[in-house]
């Protein structure tokens, strides 16, 4: 299979992994063959990139990081907790929302138990596919990323439990923030940008008196805008000041945030991501943590085209557990853009002397500005 931008999906091609809804329902089966309609609705549904069935490209199968079933359960129980949020009045002082901990640490105890069964798992986009309402996929996302890093940093069992938990609930402030805000298309005013502020301090609330809750969850809510410069917010913490539970929250969130469609631009792929997190290195994010994280990202999802500084171009195929920068390519086309009858596979983290310089060049390059 291979993954490509929805602009290059053609009628008669056919889905090689099931579209989900924004609530984990399967609404396109694998095997669906594409028609100029259905097309047309997922890119009104904000879907930017699809696993398509393709003979040259047999045999690459991109690992999940969640087994389906967890993936499916964990979307479809952040929306019910997070839409009865949204549901009620706002929160008044000494009254929490009861019973969010425990349906939560069950759905943590299956991420993590789905990930320690893969010692070898990466960070890769688990958005792709997927109708996307912002804040539950947001959220699943950055609980299931910050868990595997809290794992690979070395954190115990109880640990990474209460890093995912702050890292699943660290934007649950939104549900008390207008949809008009948080799904405006436009850039926000001044305004509505100091409302959408106010996220971090709700979230807190929320979550400090909640039975069962970690009190480091709900400081995490509060502080994963907070910068090592001092230019993040609510209080503009500094350095040793800010958990360090919410500087990995800090760094993952940003970092979904950029791979995410948003109704207002496109989603930026993992190398772009990574480029824009790594100018904040030592200033807004710790340097080592973002060696981790860069670590244990796949930079270049599999399945995706590349563009060799060879001329040749092909798709990943895999990557390298100790160079995720530098994968596996099947190349397609030689260095004069002709298709190869016979296929073949080049590693980069053996060819040194090959650069990645292109991404997605049929109908529009993505060109890289610098390696990483």
């Amino acid at each position: 299979m291979r993954l490509l931008p929805i602009f290059q999906c053609v009628p008669g091609m056919r889905l090689a992994k099931k579209i989900f809804s924004e609530d984990g329902v399967v609404l396109l089966g694998d095997q669906m063959e594409l028609t100029a309609r259905l097309i047309t609705r997922l890119e009104q549904c904000g879907v930017q990139y699809v696993y398509i069935e393709d003979a040259r490209t047999e045999g690459i199968v991109p690992p999940s990081l969640i087994s389906e079933e967890t993936f499916r359960d964990s979307v479809k129980e952040i929306k019910t907790r997070f839409r009865e949020m949204m549901d009620r009045p706002k929160r008044k002082s000494g009254v929490a929302f009861p019973y969010i901990a425990q349906s939560f640490k069950g759905m943590m105890n299956r991420i993590i138990e789905d990930l320690a069964g893969n010692k070898d798992a990466m960070i890769m986009l688990i958005n792709m596919g997927t109708v996307d309402h912002y804040l539950y996929q947001h959220s699943l996302n950055v609980c299931v990323y910050s868990t595997l890093l809290g794992m690979a940093h070395g954190y115990s069992r109880e640990e990474t439990m209460t890093l995912g938990m702050g890292a699943l609930l660290h934007d649950i402030g939104k549900t008390q923030i207008s949809m008009n805000v948080l799904k405006k298309p436009d850039s926000l005013t001044n305004e509505e940008y100091e409302k959408m502020k106010q996220h971090a301090m709700i979230g807190f609330e929320l979550l400090k008196d909640e039975p069962n809750m970690p009190l480091l969850a709900a400081h995490c809510a509060l502080q994963h805008h907070e910068r090592l410069d001092g230019s993040g917010y609510p209080r503009g913490l500094k350095g040793i000041e800010i958990h360090e539970y919410a500087k990995w929250i800090g760094i993952v969130d940003s970092y979904d945030a950029m791979t995410t469609s948003r109704v207002y631009r496109a989603p930026m792929l993992p190398h772009e991501a990574m480029e824009r997190l790594y100018a904040g290195s030592g200033i807004l994010f710790e340097q080592h943590m973002l060696q981790l994280f860069r670590d244990k990202v796949a930079i270049y999802p599999i399945g995706i085209s590349v563009r060799l500084d060879t001329g040749e171009s092909g798709v990943v195929v895999d990557f390298n557990h100790s160079y995720p920068h530098r994968p596996i390519i099947r190349i397609l086309k030689n260095e004069a853009g002709e298709e190869l009858s016979v296929p073949y596979e080049i590693d980069l983290s053996k060819q040194l002397t090959i650069m990645i310089v292109g991404v997605n060049d049929e109908g529009g390059s993505v060109q890289l500005v610098s390696g990483i």
